[in-house]
């Protein structure tokens, strides 16, 4: 050995069933019998094994699992718009907890708007043999899913319907929301309200925008598309579109903010600018913290938790069997009043 280099330890080999087997001194099929969960060995057996699992961290790998007869492997995928977004986060610990109590692990990424990435991660979890699909679409065409993942594969929608591809759907009432918030603001006073929301091309803005502009309608207000902001991605564009709508010689007395990001921007312009309490501001999303400003943020808020345990009920009933016919599941939202959208008119 050379002065000064220092021995790397041998890297240690990792257990198998067979050398559990001789631990146990039982048949190699007894320890797989013991692993996969299956009958026909007896409580005196399955200690023995056990303790010989746990006394060389023995971890069957994976793949094993499609040896069983039913081909599991107990894991499904969860491919959301972005997994850091408190909306996507909560949909996500919704399906997480309804997977763990059957035993069975949630592989999660993000698609971040992007139809090829959309494919691409449901062709990665597809060659990895997940048992089902929970999918925030990201493109306009899901029949892809019908070549990308094994026959028989159950997918359930969230947030959006699937487009040419026949799938269960957890959805929210986009549309009915935005109105109710519009409406709100119109009962304070309010006749000048801004819309700010995301990419049109995304199915739930255009909902959202219809919203407004068919609540506008309602109550015979006019539609201004100086007062209209699509395409706004991040907060700070947000930022941007409020300051720039202030600016202007017949400002809003309103904005109805249609995501959360979006929000969060719109409350930093409104602050920075002192006009928190004389701008009216009612975002769709709920937002952290929002109860704890000055004044408080009103939304109309999402259930994500709700969409993710439905979602997750739906698509176990299909890994179970289930050869009903696909549906829409609509889960309603709830206005919540905090102060600014209380705010009149000045």
């Amino acid at each position: 050995m050379l002065a000064g280099v220092q021995s790397v330890p041998a890297r240690r080999r990792r257990p198998t069933m067979r050398d559990v087997a001789q631990l146990a001194d039982v048949s190699l099929k007894t320890v797989s019998r013991v692993v996969n969960d299956e009958p026909g060995v007896s409580v005196e057996l399955a200690v023995r094994v056990q303790r010989a699992i746990d006394e060389l961290g023995f971890h069957p790998h994976p793949g094993a699992r499609l040896l069983r007869t039913d081909g599991r492997t107990s894991a499904i995928a969860l491919l959301l718009e972005d997994v850091a977004n408190p909306y996507s986060a909560a949909v996500h610990r919704a399906v997480e907890n309804e997977a763990r109590e059957r035993g069975v692990v949630v592989f999660s990424a993000s698609i971040d708007e992007d139809p090829a990435r959309e494919r691409a991660l449901a062709r990665e979890f597809g060659a990895r043999r997940v048992d089902g699909l929970v999918l925030a679409p990201a493109g306009d065409d899901q029949s892809y899913l019908t070549d990308e993942l094994p026959t028989g594969t159950p997918v359930v929608c969230v947030d959006r319907e699937a487009r040419n591809l026949a799938v269960d759907s957890v959805i929210t009432t986009n549309g009915l929301g935005a109105a109710e918030g519009v409406r709100h603001l119109a009962a304070v006073g309010h006749r000048r309200i801004a819309f700010l929301g995301d990419r049109r091309s995304i199915r739930t803005a255009d909902q959202r925008f219809a919203g407004y502009r068919d609540a506008l309608a309602s109550l015979g207000l006019p539609l201004d598309p100086g007062l209209v902001v699509h395409d706004l991605r991040e907060s700070a564009d947000a930022d941007g579109a409020v300051t720039a709508l202030l600016a202007r010689p017949d400002p809003p007395t309103a904005l109805f903010t249609a995501q959360n990001l979006i929000t969060i921007g719109a409350v930093r312009a409104l602050r920075r600018l002192g006009a928190e309490w004389s701008v009216a501001l009612v975002g769709f999303d709920d937002v952290p913290l929002g109860d704890l400003l000055s004044p408080g943020i009103t939304v109309v808020a999402q259930d994500p938790a709700a969409i993710g345990r439905t979602a997750a009920a739906l698509l176990f009933a299909r890994i179970g069997g289930d050869t009903g016919p696909p549906g829409v599941r609509l889960v309603p939202t709830t206005l919540i009043r905090r102060g600014s959208g209380e705010l009149p008119p000045r």
